[in-house]
């Protein structure tokens, strides 16, 4: 672990971890880990009070996106089998509840493939990039029935996506995406979806990215990209122009 600003480690947090894909922090500090362990699947949270381990949800195979909501729900996004679950971190029981892909239904609205972030808001609607079907849905809180909020097949046409790995949504609800295959970070504003990193192609320079797959914001609005090809973590700044209006990453 660093501090903002430092290239100091201050915490170095040990265990035994095979193939994590995911992490997620919440506000008290704790630590959720995929974990793919041996003899099975499972998530575990790292407790920054105790500074110790304990299984939090047992799962049938890897979780590609971690998320806990403000009811301290946590999600899982199983991309191998095409279904975000969920159980509540108070019940002991970790009893884990199918949330979407239950079944192979017809309507592609309600289908998802390969999914991998996922991001619930304060009202519990659960955006999840879908990336085998190049998109970003909406499951409203209760309806199994997805809505396309970014790539080809929304309602609206909005921006052409090729395998989103990372979702986030900020304070304005606007969404940031991290677009896989197509080396880059697009995010939504008052005018609709625009490039912010790595538009002008893949590459290894400070302005580039190579398959990046997740995202994540700091208090400052500053953005950190999981940038996975050239096996890095980079951070650009938030900037305002002179009317403050716009954002812009450097």
């Amino acid at each position: 672990m660093w501090s903002t600003e430092s290239t100091n480690q201050i915490a170095n947090i040990s265990g035994y971890f095979e193939d994590a894909y995911s992490i997620f922090v919440t506000e008290n500090g704790d630590i959720f880990i995929d974990n793919d362990i041996e003899n099975g699947h499972r998530v575990e949270r790292w407790l920054s009070k105790e500074d110790k381990f304990e299984i939090v949800m047992n799962v049938s195979a890897s979780c590609y996106g971690l998320f806990v909501d403000i009811n301290d729900t946590l999600y899982c996004s199983l991309q191998h089998h095409s279904k975000i679950v969920k159980t509540w971190l108070n019940d002991k029981s970790m009893i884990i509840t199918v949330v979407v892909g239950e079944s192979s239904p017809s309507d592609p609205s309600i289908k998802i493939t390969f999914p991998c972030g996922i991001f619930v808001d304060d009202n519990f609607d659960l955006y999840v990039a879908d990336s085998g079907n190049n998109r970003i849905q909406l499951f409203q809180l209760g309806d199994s029935t997805g809505k396309t909020v970014a790539g080809e097949t929304s309602s609206n046409p909005t921006t052409a996506l090729d395998c989103p790995t990372g979702i986030v949504l900020d304070a304005n609800k606007y969404l940031f995406i991290a677009d896989l295959m197509n080396n880059r970070i697009v995010g939504s504003g008052p005018y609709g979806f625009r490039c912010l990193i790595g538009c002008n192609g893949q590459g290894s320079e400070s302005h580039q990215l190579s398959a990046p797959w997740s995202l994540a914001f700091d208090s400052y609005g500053n953005i950190f990209v999981t940038d996975r090809n050239n096996h890095r973590i980079q951070k650009f700044l938030y900037i305002e122009n002179s009317c403050g209006k716009f954002k812009i990453f450097l």
